[in-house]
C-alpha cells in the first residue's frame, strides 16, 4: 500500500504565502504524475497544478502566476508553494499521485487533504 501525507496548510492573512508539502511512503516502485487539487465546500474537487516526472509543470488560469509546484523524486515529495493568495483560494487541497507499487499496481493516490484558509 501507498500512503500520502499532507501538511502545511493553516490560516494566512489574504496577501500571505502557504507552501503545502505531500509526502508519498510504502510499497513504492516508481511515481509518475504529481498533482494538486482543491475542494470548496459544496463543490466538486477541482484540479490546481500538475508536474510530470520531468518536473514539467501545469497550473490552472486561476492560480497561474501565483502558485509553484514542485516535487522532491528523493523523498517521494511534492510541494505547492502558494503566494498572494485570496480570499477565494480557502478550500480543502489534496494532492494525487500517480504510483506503480512494488507489486505492479498502477494507480492513483489521494492525500487525507490540508484547509488552506485565507482570512483577515
Amino acid at each position: 500500500q501507498v500512503q500520502l501525507v499532507e501538511s502545511g496548510g493553516g490560516l494566512v492573512q489574504p496577501g500571505g504565502s502557504l507552501r503545502l508539502s505531500c509526502a508519498a511512503s510504502g510499497s513504492i516502485g516508481s511515481i509518475y504524475g504529481m498533482h494538486w487539487y482543491r475542494q470548496f465546500p459544496g463543490k466538486q474537487r477541482e484540479w490546481v497544478a500538475s508536474i510530470s516526472s520531468g518536473g514539467n509543470p501545469n497550473y490552472a488560469d486561476s492560480v497561474k502566476g501565483r502558485f509553484a509546484i514542485s516535487r522532491e523524486n528523493a523523498k517521494n515529495t511534492v510541494y505547492l508553494q502558494m503566494n498572494s493568495l485570496k480570499p477565494e483560494d480557502t478550500a480543502v487541497y489534496y494532492c494525487n499521485v500517480r504510483v506503480t507499487t512494488l507489486s505492479s499496481q498502477d494507480r492513483f493516490y489521494w492525500g487525507q487533504g490540508t484547509q488552506v484558509t485565507v482570512s483577515s
